[in-house]
């Protein structure tokens, strides 16, 4: 319990920090935000409503650094994370809000997809070494030494275009209106076929490798040894005493890459022009949407956080080691 609880302070923080880092952020940058959305209107602005734009962004001069600060927390705590430039006056919590379900259920899905696809081969590789699941492993990592955008390319050029079986880009057939009707979801699924198999295909090389490495080491355990020679089954001692130890590095690395899926791949999303965060974020960067970025950044260090909890949880259940206190 000790341990959870040091987590946990260790965790807000690392939170703390993390609000604090992204609040200064707008304040050390060259100009300001409100410098950058004054030059995209061209100056068709009265004095009167530039003053308004500084006290909306926080950044009144009237107003001390604390108190700036203490606003802006209390912002947050409100789920305010300010307007878009480039939707302006669109707050940046409804963008994110349209943009983030693309990239958790796409990247999430085939995030986990891709971990226990390469895991499972992983531990029939390193299992069984020298039968035919080691000729997964140069296939595999042959595809994901391939550079993402390539494979993204190459995945539109062969099965997209005039005559493709899939959509080259988008999240949705023009002319339908986001819901949960058959029309949107079906063509929602259809547009994700190429980008889900392309993350897929480049991402499991790696959960495979360590996977296998991992039963390698394992499988000369004592205790394994000993499981052998109590006369369990052979499936018993390759997932309940060599794969339970063995996945824990992979379920660390899990955790992490479960933290990074709101920040979406990046060059998915631009090489299909999918509707999610990580195309949100490009398209941000080229505006300067200071606000946008900031709200994207803090969503993206927030779920790492929480993943990374949720990683230590995890080892906790799996590993009583962990459990000891001292």
């Amino acid at each position: 319990m000790r341990h959870v609880l040091q987590r946990l302070a260790f965790y807000l923080f690392t939170a703390w920090a993390a609000v604090t880092i992204n609040f200064f952020i707008p304040r050390l940058i060259p100009g300001d935000p409100v410098t950058s959305l004054l030059s995209r209107q061209q100056g068709a602005m009265s004095a009167e409503n530039i003053q308004s734009l500084y006290v909306l962004f926080g950044l009144d001069g009237d107003q001390s650094l604390v108190a700036q600060y203490l606003d802006y927390c209390a912002q947050l705590l409100r789920g305010d994370l300010g307007l878009s430039f480039t939707f302006f006056p669109a707050p940046v919590s409804d963008v994110l809000a349209q943009s983030l379900p693309w990239t958790v259920v796409l990247v999430g899905v085939t995030t986990v997809a891709s971990f226990l696809i390469g895991t499972g081969l992983g531990v029939l590789a390193g299992w069984r070494r020298g039968s035919w699941v080691d000729l997964v492993l140069p296939v595999t990592t042959f595809l994901s030494s391939v550079p993402y955008f390539w494979l993204g390319l190459i995945a539109i050029t062969l099965f997209a275009g005039i005559d493709g079986a899939f959509p080259a880009s988008g999240g949705f057939e023009a002319g339908l209106v986001p819901g949960w009707d058959l029309d949107f979801v079906g063509s929602a699924l259809y547009h994700s076929v190429l980008p889900a198999v392309t993350i897929i295909i480049s991402s499991m090389s790696g959960w495979i490798l360590s996977m296998r490495n991992m039963m390698v080491t394992v499988a000369a355990e004592d205790y394994v040894t000993v499981a052998h020679a109590k006369g369990l089954s052979e499936s018993r001692v390759a997932l309940s005493y060599a794969a339970r130890n063995a996945v824990l590095p992979n379920v660390s690395g899990l955790a992490l890459s479960l933290g990074f899926i709101v920040g979406g791949t990046l060059l998915v999303e631009i090489v299909f022009s999918y509707p999610g965060v990580g195309f949100q974020l490009f398209q941000a960067v080229g505006a300067k949407d200071y606000p946008l970025l900031q709200g994207i950044f803090l969503v993206i260090t927030l779920s790492v956080l929480v993943a990374n909890l949720l990683a230590d949880l995890a080892y906790l259940a799996l590993d009583p080691r962990t459990r000891k206190e001292g």
